[in-house]
């Protein structure tokens, strides 16, 4: 990686921190925008870890289920078009794997709120099977509580 495209890279990265700042403070019209405009200059062909981080964040910015559904669509493409170099520039494998839990996760999430839940169990499954790589940790352990409430939810439909 040139030093030209770390240094783009941290700016993209930061930007999108600085929206999601905005999400967590409860502006989500302003997130929203903000990741919005991100997306553009990114293009749909722009660095998958990008637009993976990116499309994760920007589902949660959605108030519609359908459109929330569609970004953690895309987050879900994109990590899977990460490559192994592409990774290794970014120190990212791991970060990646830890991701994956809550991309299903999230997924799932969507189509019990659309009341899909053969694929939201398909999802979950993928969730809590990919959850084996997340630490114990706050992170980890939050990730799969989570897993086990929308499990409990399940079965309640």
């Amino acid at each position: 990686m040139t030093e030209q495209q770390q240094v783009s890279d941290d700016g993209v990265m930061t930007r999108i921190g600085q929206a999601l700042m905005l999400l967590h403070g409860g502006d989500r019209e302003e997130a929203r925008n903000r990741f919005g405009l991100l997306w553009q200059q990114i293009g749909p062909d722009g660095d998958p870890l990008h637009r993976c981080t990116l499309a994760h964040y920007l589902a949660d910015a959605q108030d519609d289920p359908d459109t929330e559904l569609a970004w953690d669509l895309r987050a879900l493409s994109a990590a899977e078009g990460l490559v192994g170099e592409r990774l290794a520039a970014h120190g990212s494998a791991v970060a990646l794997r830890a991701l994956y839990p809550s991309l299903h996760l999230n997924l799932a999430a969507d189509y019990v709120k659309l009341q899909r839940p053969d694929a939201a169990r398909v999802h979950l499954d993928r969730a809590r099977a990919a959850a084996e790589a997340l630490d114990d940790d706050g992170y980890g352990n939050g990730v799969r509580a989570a897993i086990a409430r929308l499990e409990l939810r399940l079965r309640g439909n």
